[in-house]
């Protein structure tokens, strides 16, 4: 069965739940640090990105809203269907 036929029982929701070929292309080209590309929690919106700007004596510095700080899997993973294949849980 090909992809376009397996989204099609999602009927007009299928283009949300699965990026298109062009955008999983895109995304597995997109420069990535795991060890600096994190989320932060944040009291309105759940979780943000950031980027840690530096790490010294066990306190990190990261470029967004304040909050505790989680690892941040690959652009390639995002609506990936297998959770099984991320990286990092949340």
């Amino acid at each position: 069965a090909s992809a376009d036929s397996e989204m099609a029982v999602f009927g007009e929701a299928a283009p949300f739940l699965r990026k298109s070929e062009k955008e999983r292309i895109e995304a597995q080209n997109k420069p990535f640090d795991a060890k600096t590309s994190v989320f932060v929690a944040h009291p309105k919106e759940s979780f943000v990105k950031g980027t840690i700007q530096s790490r010294e004596s066990g306190k990190v510095t990261v470029k967004t809203e304040a909050g505790e700080v989680f690892p941040m899997n690959p652009p390639k993973y995002d609506k990936i269907e297998d959770m099984a294949m991320m990286t990092h849980l949340h």
